[in-house]
């Protein structure tokens, strides 16, 4: 596989999956009461809205290119807790972090729903196909991106749900260190420690398809 196909398999599911998890950040917040995202043109699900130069394109390239631990981010949905209705600011920023993995949970069940769907009436035939290969990548990217945005590790969703259990001052000392945990997620992408994290959602993905059906 050359590396323009080998990137558009890979960017445009990638950069989709990223849309619909900061979309849903934005949306979230919105319902809330905070048009902070939407004030300033996030709450859309134009990828353009989203795309962050350097995390979504050139790192990505880079990493498909030379064969490096593969990373990449969008730019992230601002949101003010102060401006959440009907909540505490607590509870409005724990929604608002966890639309993002519920989002690309329920898109990469749709995906696969609609792979199986075009399996079984045969539009799909071919291992070969561009089309299945898309399909197989961007359901594992949104189950991927899920799963590893619930770490516990800032800035990952899973960090701001963290701090609904824990106290104000644990906190605030957890969102003020966060440039540390960030170095050290850094860390762990690039000496590949990170794979015992990431290897069990290959296991998820794998068995959601033998649910399907789908070899």
């Amino acid at each position: 596989m050359d590396f323009i196909q080998k990137a558009v398999m890979i960017l445009v599911p990638m950069i989709l999956s990223l849309t619909v998890h900061e979309y849903s950040h934005a949306l979230a917040a919105k319902l809330l009461g905070d048009d902070t995202a939407q004030r300033l043109g996030r709450l859309t699900l134009n990828p353009m809205a989203h795309i962050d130069i350097f995390g979504t394109i050139l790192l990505p390239l880079f990493s498909i290119g030379t064969g490096m631990p593969f990373l990449g981010w969008a730019k992230p949905v601002p949101t003010d807790p102060r401006r959440y209705q009907k909540v505490s600011r607590k509870t409005g920023y724990l929604l608002v972090s966890i639309a993002g993995p519920i989002s690309n949970f329920m898109f990469g069940i749709l995906a696969i729903t609609i792979l199986k769907i075009l399996i079984v009436n045969g539009m799909i035939t071919s291992g070969n196909s561009m089309l299945l290969k898309i399909l197989q990548m961007f359901i594992f990217m949104n189950i991927g991106l899920g799963f590893f945005n619930l770490l516990p590790i800032p800035p990952l969703d899973g960090s701001k749900i963290l701090q609904w259990f824990l106290s104000e001052e644990m906190a605030r000392k957890l969102e003020e260190n966060s440039m540390i945990f960030f170095g050290v997620l850094i860390i762990l992408v690039f000496t590949g420690a990170i794979d015992y994290l990431v290897k069990p959602i290959f296991w998820i993905v794998k068995a959601l398809f033998t649910l399907y059906g789908i070899q």
